[in-house]
């Protein structure tokens, strides 16, 4: 960013920006992206080197045109990036991205734009650039996004062998200056006759199918062989099955460039001209022609100022995914709704604002009632943990549990967490039954994968992140006996985990006595789980027990720092195995936790065959670590960014951990907590 005056570094547009138009002082998020472009919104009239700012060709676009040419200020038009947002502007959603342009509008072919100027002149050659160009390609396929978001990739689409129309919204800016009935009803006309005996199927823009803009098309107008589709069904899904396509200027027809389509486009959009399109109108100025990979790179990723809410700073097209997909997946999962079982009252609040964004959660007393409800209402059944599930059919069971990246603090201290594991198939800590997340770890890694989760072991690691990340742990730890040292994990020793997943040893003494006992000369280094310490869960070793076991009790120390320090991790079924596999440590598991089974472990646990052979006995491919770490960290649980209350990507709850947010329990749930604590002190009966 510059001074007061001058140009922006990130634009290369003049910094100050003069608006004339309400919305650039209404709208936070437009203000915030021009902000962190290097740009300031101002009033008044702009001076020598100041810019006048309009969006796009709006109707509001006039006042700051005409003040441009008066004052020979530089005119900036902004429109949204071509990934938007999930849902439309008009339902209250921010964009996560903005195409700022000193030339023109990427949608308007009458002049050159900065997406021309780009798709044209730059050399659109660089390997990095156009990797990043095919593996985004790819995911955004992968995960069914396009620049809105309310779709539903489940709805069926016709049976394939149509050709497909795309309309757009009456009004549009792209239609500026056509007769849009006429020649809506003019590319209709060509498809019917270019394409004889064939299906054609319109497909309503999202706006329209919303009910928010009309279109340019009604069925009861249109004859007997065209069908439209108003339905929100996936525009991916809608283009696999069309043998043509034919737009004027709808996203559509770049994402049908995108899936191998050569549409026909009447307009001039940016896509249009660079030897991937039939252009019926075409652009004289455009000659060059550009792969699909190359069109991707100018229009998605050096055009585009993309802007990362998490981490509030400007971002990359990979960042704008991230989120995209976190509410793409929240959006599409919940829509229904859910009813809830045997779920704490202190959990309520935050399972509404995981899962209940959409349509509130019902809670229930017991699991029938709630399975009943769910069968009723149409809804799933949310359980927490390994809880019984309802013997009665009829709705589907979920089970809930904290993801491994929890919080600033303990569960058990009724701290709320930043991430949830949602299990349609079973639990992870259960090895009984398969689990969501063992059929994520076996199967093949979506696009763009293995840097994304190499980023994210990176940024845990250097961060010293751990599932619970206790405030207030000493930095440094005391002097450590020399030697081959072991880090021995305790854990509690009701949980769930031991309960289900333990092998022979099943308590804290009998892990110190075997790893003492398979390791007479090593140096074990026994840490109490924090639950335990705190006096809030059942796990205590006696002093006596220790002597002779253990060499050193590592009570409070940080668990990142005591990883660094050992050469090995025994454990019995401890996340701190995981955490010491993300920092390249060799681990031995004496139970059967999620990590386990996979080649990456020492495993002297009951281990389920079905992690290492298939059903008839072949073995399977062994995943990597990054391949794990996408399982357990992006691709199972579910994250919510506790500043803005939405869903978020698991880059933000990183983000958030390793700085001082994340929110304290309210005071009845302290209270709540330190009853909790003194309870746990009394003596069983």
């Amino acid at each position: 960013m510059t001074g007061e005056g001058g140009l922006s570094e990130t634009t290369g547009l003049p910094r100050r920006l003069f608006a004339f138009s309400g919305g650039f002082l209404r709208n936070r998020r437009l203000r915030r992206i021009l902000t962190l472009a290097g740009h300031r919104i101002c009033l008044g009239l702009p001076g020598e080197g100041d810019g006048v700012v309009v969006w796009g060709h709006s109707p509001q676009a006039w006042r700051g045109e005409r003040i441009a040419a008066r004052t020979g200020a530089a005119l900036v038009r902004v429109e949204d990036a071509p990934l938007r947002s999930l849902r439309p502007g008009r339902m209250g959603d921010p964009a996560l991205g903005l195409l700022i342009d000193g030339d023109g509008a990427a949608y308007d072919g009458s002049r050159p734009s900065r997406v021309e100027r780009i798709l044209a002149g730059d050399p659109l050659d660089d390997s990095n650039i156009l990797d990043r160009s095919r593996v985004a390609i790819a995911r955004i396929q992968a995960s069914d996004l396009s620049k809105y978001n309310i779709h539903d990739p489940t709805l069926p689409v016709p049976d394939p062998g149509y050709v497909l129309v795309a309309d757009q919204v009456a009004g549009d800016a792209s239609l500026r200056g056509m007769a849009a009935a006429a020649a809506f009803a003019d590319m209709l006309a060509c498809a019917i006759a270019e394409n004889p005996g064939r299906r054609i199927v319109v497909k309503a823009h999202p706006e329209t199918a919303a009910g928010l803009r009309a279109g340019h098309f009604s069925a009861r107008a249109l004859p007997s062989n065209v069908q439209l589709l108003t339905d929100p069904v996936s525009p991916w899904a809608v283009l696999g099955g069309a043998v043509a396509v034919y737009t004027i200027a709808s996203q559509l027809g770049f994402e049908a460039i995108l899936a191998g389509h050569r549409p026909h486009v009447f307009g001039q959009p940016f896509y249009a001209g660079w030897g991937l399109s039939e252009d019926r109108n075409p652009v004289p100025r455009r000659t060059r022609s550009l792969t699909r990979a190359q069109l991707f790179a100018g229009a998605m990723i050096l055009a585009p100022v993309w802007y990362d809410p998490g981490a509030d700073r400007l971002g990359t097209l990979e960042t704008t995914l991230n989120q995209l997909e976190a509410e793409a997946r929240a959006f599409r999962e919940d829509g229904k709704g859910y009813t809830a079982s045997g779920m704490r009252r202190w959990k309520r609040r935050h399972l509404q604002g995981f899962f209940g964004a959409q349509t509130p959660v019902r809670f229930a007393g017991d699991a029938q009632t709630a399975q009943d409800r769910a069968a009723a209402l149409g809804r799933k059944h949310l359980i927490w943990g390994a809880a019984p599930a309802p013997q009665t059919s009829g709705a589907p069971v979920l089970r809930i549990e904290d993801g491994f990246l929890r919080s600033r603090g303990l569960g058990a201290a009724l701290v709320p967490p930043l991430s949830l594991v949602k299990d349609d198939l079973g639990i992870h800590y259960d090895p009984g039954f398969e689990s969501r997340l063992e059929r994520l770890i076996a199967a093949p890694p979506p696009p763009g994968a293995e840097a994304r989760a190499r980023a994210l072991i990176k940024a845990i690691t250097a961060s010293g992140l751990s599932k619970y990340n206790l405030a207030n742990l000493p930095a440094d730890l005391p002097s450590l006996p020399q030697g081959r040292r072991i880090l021995v994990p305790g854990q509690v020793e009701d949980d769930a985990s031991l309960r289900l997943g333990a092998g022979a040893e099943r308590s804290n003494l009998d892990l110190l006595r075997r790893v003492r006992l398979e390791n007479p000369g090593a140096v074990i280094l026994y840490k109490p789980h924090p639950d335990v310490e705190a006096a809030l869960r059942p796990g205590a070793v006696a002093a006596l027990d220790l002597a002779g076991l253990a060499d050193h009790v590592a009570s409070g120390a940080d668990p990142a720092a005591l990883i660094a320090a050992v050469d090995e991790v025994w454990t019995l079924t401890s996340q701190l195995g995981f955490e010491a596999l993300l920092r390249g440590k060799p681990v031995t598991c004496l139970g059967a936790p999620f990590y386990a089974g996979w080649g990456l472990t020492r495993d002297l646990g009951p281990v389920p065959l079905r992690r290492a052979r298939a059903a008839d006995g072949h073995p399977l491919p062994r995943p990597a670590l990054w391949q794990l770490a996408h399982a357990a960290l992006i691709a199972y649980p579910r994250y919510v960014d506790p500043r803005t209350g939405r869903p978020c990507p698991a880059e933000t709850a990183v983000l958030r951990l390793a700085g001082s947010e994340g929110p304290p329990p309210p005071l009845i749930l302290r209270l709540l907590a330190r009853a909790q604590r003194m309870a746990a002190r009394l003596p069983r009966p």
